[in-house]
């Protein structure tokens, strides 16, 4: 019955890609892999002169997963891969929901995808593009290429100049930077360790992590002693925190972090600036940012965990509005009839669905394949 299923989800893909050709920038310079239903890539090292030729072949192949290389290579086909010879690579962000953790994945593990981890995983690729790519790095928005993983994240590509020929240990410095690898209190607090000194630190107005520590704490501090606890902080100083509100935010702006006196303040904003840190970074996958071999999905193809789009996101105001559930959706929607083993409740085209548990339901063609391909249902002939 699995088989079944999977043939027929491959039919779909068929359809799709015989009327969604696919464009690669930079096609003949890139590396290639594919994917079945079982491994994502399974087959790599392949190339291709234009993107007719590589239509034709996802066309009479059907491959459930596409990706390619964000480096440019001399011989793309070549191996080992550095016969490849290579040119240059794009830096790429890989943001995935499983690494932030949330409190719904204690409920449907990571297997699962719901809107809270949509919405936040969406949260971090606008912040990981407007507190840094743009500000610290001065990336132009036109340089940034979006697109939707097809499935629980966002691929960001830097395409920009300055990028291309770095090699892995330089852009390790980038990503350890907007990860907050290393840093530590001494560098915004340079009093933090003296006894009787006077605690200075940065101001919201700040550039760097220097603002941005200001701006978070001011943030936290204005959502209460519930928010501070979650950075870190413990109850009773949250409380005392909280209670001085006004002057500490006061002092903060013009860079007094000293307007409360705290029992172990060294500690107190250690914490702090550890607790952000986390919050900030740990959704981005540097192994996928240092390494300049690494395969990406390809933009615009479909993910065979799902049938959704890798759609591209022509824009930051673009990705503000995008909604993988209803406009990554790829399938047609002539009604299935499906066994759904278990599945939670999701929203999908507009349309509630589930929960649902050992049982045949009649679905539109496109969620009855994302149950499918999640494994927890089975076409019903």
């Amino acid at each position: 019955m699995e088989n079944a299923s999977l043939d027929f989800a491959k039919s779909l893909f068929k359809d799709y890609y015989s009327s969604h050709p696919i464009a690669v920038d930079k096609v003949a310079n890139r590396e290639f892999g594919f994917g079945d239903f079982e491994r994502k890539i399974k087959y790599r090292h392949y190339a291709f002169g234009s993107n007719a030729d590589l239509n034709k072949f996802i066309v009479e192949n059907v491959p459930p997963f596409i990706s390619c290389s964000s480096s440019f290579y001399e011989y793309p086909a070549a191996r080992p891969m550095e016969k490849k010879v290579w040119k240059g690579s794009e830096m790429v962000f890989d943001l995935d929901a499983t690494d932030l953790k949330l409190p719904c994945q204690q409920v449907h593990g990571t297997s699962w995808v719901c809107s809270e981890c949509l919405s936040g995983i969406k949260a971090e690729a606008i912040k990981l593009i407007e507190d840094f790519l743009v500000p610290d790095f001065g990336f132009e928005e036109k340089r940034l290429h979006i697109n939707f993983s097809g499935n629980r994240g966002y691929h960001i590509r830097v395409a920009d100049e300055r990028v291309i020929s770095l090699n892995s240990a330089e852009r390790k410095q980038i990503s350890d930077y907007i990860t907050g690898n290393g840093i530590n209190a001494l560098s915004f607090f340079p009093s933090i360790s003296e006894r009787g000194a006077q605690l200075r630190g940065p101001r919201p107005t700040d550039g760097g992590w220097g603002g941005r520590i200001a701006r978070g704490t001011i943030n936290a501090l204005n959502k209460g002693a519930g928010e501070l606890a979650l950075l870190g902080i413990e109850k009773k100083e949250a409380r005392l925190l909280e209670k001085h509100r006004a002057d500490i935010i006061l002092g903060i702006s013009v860079g007094n972090w000293d307007k409360v006196k705290i029992s172990k303040k060294s500690q107190l904003w250690a914490n702090l600036i550890k607790g952000m840190t986390v919050r900030q970074g740990d959704s981005i996958d540097k192994n996928v940012t240092d390494d300049t071999h690494h395969l990406l999905r390809v933009p615009d193809t479909l993910h065979g965990d799902t049938g959704l789009v890798s759609k591209t996101i022509n824009s930051l105001k673009g990705l503000s509005e995008f909604e993988p559930m209803r406009d990554a959706i790829a399938m047609r929607a002539e009604n299935i009839k499906v066994h759904v083993a278990s599945s939670y409740k999701f929203t999908m085209g507009g349309q509630e669905f589930g929960p649902y548990k050992n049982e045949d339901v009649k679905l539109p063609g496109y969620a009855g394949i994302y149950l499918i391909l999640k494994r927890v249902a089975y076409l019903v002939q």
